[in-house]
């Protein structure tokens, strides 16, 4: 009788080609936010080509402080969701993977971008118009009408607030006690118009719970 060959060995059931595949998925699940977060990393490209100087004014025209508002509102209401004050893209990658992405998936594309806008151009219009009422009473400088005010953050905390419903019970009311901490804290600590303008993004946020409503609902097979 011949020795038989030995069995071969069997493959790993995790491959690179099926973690690949994997997060391809992933990204194909939640396109928006990804295209978005793929813009983010070519503008920050571009900012670091820049030197700071040129860099502050660039951003400065792109910001939605009160001075571009009252000159061309639709304009820097979009642009300023396109660029990153801070430089650094990689904890956004983050925050949109561990966020914007599962809240994509859950409400679609569509829901999903309808609460994105609303929280950024509301929560950038009421803490403006703060800083506005500030500065006409005296309560600030006039200078700071043309404050640097450019970023995602505002549309960030609005989908953080609106996936409160997308955790079950009981651990719903530990991840809005979290949100509340967070960005309630710098509000009463030191406000600044951000802090006003992240704190009302959370509102908006949790408002736009009717936008969840039809992912609660669990269909009914009909009687026999």
């Amino acid at each position: 009788m011949t020795p038989s060959s030995p069995a071969p060995p069997t493959r790993p059931r995790t491959t690179a080609g099926s973690w690949i595949r994997s997060v391809g998925s992933w990204i194909r699940s939640a396109p928006g936010t990804y295209i978005w977060l793929t813009a983010l990393f070519v503008t920050t490209v571009i900012v670091h080509q820049m030197s700071p100087h040129f860099e502050e004014d660039f951003l400065r025209q792109r910001s939605t402080n009160i001075h571009e508002l009252s000159h061309d509102p639709v304009r820097v209401l979009i642009v300023s969701a396109l660029w990153i004050d801070s430089g650094r893209w990689f904890p956004y990658a983050v925050l949109y993977t561990v966020f914007h992405a599962p809240a994509e998936r859950w409400l679609g594309t569509l829901r999903w971008l309808a609460i994105v806008i609303a929280a950024h151009v509301l929560a950038s219009l009421v803490s403006e118009g703060i800083l506005a009422w500030a500065i006409r009473h005296g309560h600030v400088p006039e200078t700071a009408a043309n404050t640097l005010d450019i970023g995602v953050s505002y549309a960030l905390a609005g989908v953080v607030a609106v996936l409160t419903y997308h955790v079950p019970q009981p651990w719903r009311y530990v991840y809005l006690f979290a949100v509340f901490v967070f960005y309630g804290i710098p509000l009463i600590v030191g406000p600044t118009f951000t802090d006003v303008g992240h704190s009302t993004a959370v509102l908006i946020g949790l408002a736009c719970y009717p936008l969840t409503r039809s992912r609660h609902r669990t269909k009914t097979r009909p009687a026999q």
